[in-house]
């Protein structure tokens, strides 16, 4: 099957599923088909699915990364030694890890083709990443703490692992207990990426979007939670500060000279 072939067939199946949408018709324009087929991975709740779905799905996901052009750590210039800055998007990523800022459930953003970094991961990575996170939080049995993280497979994206946390959400005036939670984010995630192996590692701008953190006290927070860690630990793992927006890319440079 070419790429559109596999598109309308991962459509037709994952409609299948859904006793309400089985008549729909697929849309013959390419953008639309893919918002659909999106909009369909990210409503799928957990749950065992046929191998041969799967098998198209990793080769369709792996082209659409490759079509979009997936940058290496190889690629970067450090803007101070064993640290980077990157405007991009962080599923085209290939480092041994990346941080997904998650929701409490930890299962993903169900809202379909939301723009949140939790929705593109798992997007991307696709369908066993939702399983993998939901087969944790059974065995947890409660809902993922605030600061604390968790890692799994990074299936169909081209970096190793995927590192999951919950950021603070701020409702109103930011406190001491905002930013200590914060700063527990970034630090559980660099253990986590060690205990695992990893040599590298690319934050997003955790919290800073619906969660309401102020972006320039969340970015002071990151770069100087991560550089605490690696002189109090002497750690060598390379971070990539990852940001989308311009606003994030400038108070980051600036940060970092």
């Amino acid at each position: 099957m070419n790429q559109t072939e596999k598109r309308q067939f991962l459509i037709r199946r994952l409609l299948d599923e859904q006793p309400r949408y089985r008549n729909m018709e697929i849309p013959s324009d390419v953008m639309e088909q893919r918002q659909l087929l999106r909009s369909l991975f990210n409503i799928r709740m957990p749950g065992t699915i046929d191998e041969s779905i799967l098998k198209v799905q990793d080769e369709y996901l792996r082209e659409e990364t490759k079509r979009k052009g997936v940058t290496t750590l190889a690629d970067l210039t450090p803007i101070q030694p064993g640290l980077y800055l990157w405007q991009g998007d962080i599923t085209t990523l290939a480092c041994d890890a990346i941080v997904n800022a998650a929701n409490s459930g930890m299962t993903g953003c169900y809202q379909p083709c939301h723009n949140c970094i939790d929705n593109c991961i798992h997007t991307y990575a696709g369908i066993q990443l939702r399983i993998a996170c939901a087969e944790i939080m059974k065995k947890q049995g409660y809902e993922e703490p605030t600061g604390q993280a968790k890692i799994t497979s990074a299936y169909n994206l081209p970096c190793k692992y995927v590192i999951h946390t919950v950021g603070p959400i701020v409702q109103g005036r930011l406190t001491n207990k905002h930013e200590k939670l914060l700063a527990s984010c970034y630090r559980s995630c660099l253990e986590l990426a060690e205990e695992n192996g990893c040599g590298s590692i690319a934050f997003c701008c955790i919290s800073t979007g619906v969660f309401g953190f102020p972006q320039k006290r969340a970015a002071e927070i990151a770069v100087q939670t991560v550089r605490d860690y690696r002189a109090e630990t002497n750690s060598n793992i390379e971070v990539i500060f990852n940001v989308f927006k311009n606003v994030d890319y400038e108070i980051y440079r600036d940060l970092l000279g």
